[in-house]
């Protein structure tokens, strides 16, 4: 399944276990779609995957209305969508995505973070190139699907790599994750739109292109504390690393 895969499943963070920093991240995305783009979702596709990952988060429909609305009016600020790149102990990379409205507030909270737990903040472009910038899609894995037909076809779309995940304990219905160049987003969006198939989410992620670092668990520990802190910070809106997944 490729390094997506052995990255992705490092990236079930604790704050998706609370709802409303989920709702939260949300709705901050579609703030910026909305701004972007226009409320229209019929001629703002971000804006219209966006609420279809909000879906199948559950979030109330009057949480999403309430956001495009927000987002719409005149008197609402603008959330600016800002990179911090660092490292924390042991040299692992850390990317952090922001959306602000305060960046002051914000750089100030990412550094202390660093400082507490034995990293440091770095300069733009430190450790950025050790990451792709992916879109991602999940999608219902509905039956009679051919995987290998649905890549070859998707290729021309931008798609580099797709896989079927089925659920073993299940929780959840059995589903096809498709990752794509940054810039081909909304012609494999629309692909998937155009043909019928069901989406569930989709985003964009910084997947590693270099090796992932294994650490010991007690090193990968104190660095995880450094990863709890920073999640945690309501201008997060998702931090990414090249450590290894912890050995199960």
């Amino acid at each position: 399944m490729g390094r997506a895969f052995e990255f992705r499943k490092e990236r079930k963070f604790k704050r998706w276990g609370h709802m409303a920093k989920v709702f939260t991240r949300i709705g901050k995305e579609i703030t910026i779609a909305v701004k972007a783009g226009g409320p229209d979702v019929t001629g703002n596709p971000r804006l219209r995957a966006l609420m279809q990952t909000a879906r199948s988060e559950n979030m109330p429909k009057e949480n999403i209305e309430r956001a495009i609305k927000r987002a719409s009016e005149k008197d609402q600020g603008d959330y600016k969508e800002i990179v911090y790149e660092g490292r924390a102990p042991h040299g692992i990379a850390v990317l952090v995505e922001t959306a602000t409205d305060n960046n002051n507030r914000t750089v100030a909270n990412v550094r202390s973070y660093f400082n507490k737990y034995g990293g440091e903040l770095g300069t733009s472009g430190s450790v950025a190139f050790m990451f792709d910038r992916k879109s991602v899609f999940k999608i219902k894995a509905k039956d009679g699907i051919d995987l290998d037909e649905l890549e070859l076809e998707l290729i021309d779309y931008g798609v580099d790599e797709l896989f079927r995940v089925d659920d073993e304990e299940g929780e959840e219905e059995s589903y096809i994750m498709i990752y794509g160049a940054f810039e081909s987003f909304n012609q494999i969006q629309k692909y998937i739109e155009d043909n019928g198939l069901e989406m569930i989410s989709a985003e964009f992620e910084q997947i590693p292109n270099v090796p992932l670092v294994h650490l010991t668990k007690e090193q990968s520990e104190g660095v995880r504390k450094l990863l709890d802190a920073i999640e945690e910070d309501d201008d997060v809106q998702n931090v990414y690393t090249n450590l290894a997944p912890d050995e199960e």
